[in-house]
């Protein structure tokens, strides 16, 4: 039962249940707390943060101990406040699964040969280690935080993304409800990488990149699906000419989540910021779809250093 207060994010305290390597560049590491019964279950595509551990597997300290501290929401303030030495990197990532009755959270991380903090936690972690998960209670009245999959009546979806946002389309698509039509186009570093789906709708087609650049093969994929999608397109365009902001991924966070709204169609686009902000403006601007209808998230840079949070 959600309660009239709380705050919608809370840290719990998790111990790697289980890890296991789902390909080449992906691995499923299933957490497990005793916190996990009120874990919200909104999923979609929402975030959480990962809290990693020092690298003697020491936890900061962010009140996750302190029931005061989780009902008044302090943790990112702690977390702010620690002493550099003690102030332990954090990431984000999104629920892949979580089943409040088996105290368990499936985390889905993408592994790289220069992985930074989180992806090298990942590909070393074992039974019993131990992390800090900031994420949803089921609690709160906003709990649903950290969501931007928000297709209001569209019943005709577009989802495209690189294997960092394979995660977030793998469990829109298998929350979909009856009458939606899905086209899912997912760029991954090989043909290996394809992830295994549990009851999902819609139409998915992985891209490997193998030794092309990134996104070249994401953007071929949605310029010949719009070629052919042009009926749909005009029925979603906007009354009038669109401007769009011309936004420096280098310096300007690419982000917006339009509010559920009405239409038939709806598209929902993330990964490497370039790559998310060329696929946008051929939506938007080469297809006149209404920008109220597209949902695009730059989820990090190519050439940037990972940032924290």
């Amino acid at each position: 039962m959600k309660t009239a207060t709380g705050p919608a994010y809370r840290p719990y305290v998790a111990v790697v249940k289980s890890a296991r390597l789902l390909s080449p560049h992906f691995a499923r590491i299933t957490l497990t707390s005793p916190d996990f019964d009120v874990f919200g279950v909104d999923r979609r595509d929402q975030r959480v943060k990962i809290v990693l551990p020092g690298p003697d597997g020491r936890l900061c300290d962010i009140g996750q101990a302190d029931p005061e501290a989780i009902d008044n929401g302090e943790w990112y303030a702690r977390w702010r406040d620690l002493p550099d030495a003690e102030r332990m990197p954090f990431r984000t990532y999104t629920v892949r699964r979580i089943d409040p009755e088996a105290l368990e959270l499936d985390i889905d991380f993408v592994l790289h040969h220069d992985a930074g903090p989180a992806g090298s936690w990942a590909e070393t972690a074992a039974v019993g280690d131990r992390l800090i998960v900031v994420g949803p209670d089921a609690r709160s009245p906003e709990s649903a935080q950290g969501i931007d999959f928000h297709p209001g009546t569209a019943r005709r979806i577009l989802l495209a993304g690189d294997e960092t946002a394979a995660p977030a389309i793998c469990a829109v698509l298998e929350g979909l409800g009856p009458g939606v039509e899905a086209e899912a186009f997912i760029e991954v570093p090989s043909v290996d990488d394809a992830l295994p789906l549990t009851a999902a709708r819609g139409r998915v087609r992985w891209l490997a990149r193998d030794e092309r650049p990134h996104g070249e093969a994401l953007i071929e994929a949605i310029e010949a699906w719009t070629a052919v999608s042009g009926e749909l397109l005009a029925r979603a365009a906007a009354p009038r000419p669109q401007a769009l902001e011309d936004i420096d991924v280098d310096v300007d966070l690419l982000w917006d989540s339009p509010d559920d709204g009405e239409g038939e169609f709806y598209a929902w686009i993330a990964g490497e910021s370039q790559t998310v902000k060329v696929l946008r403006r051929l939506l938007v601007q080469g297809c006149g779809v209404d920008r109220k209808r597209v949902a695009f998230m730059g989820y990090w840079r190519a050439g940037q250093v990972e940032r924290t949070g």
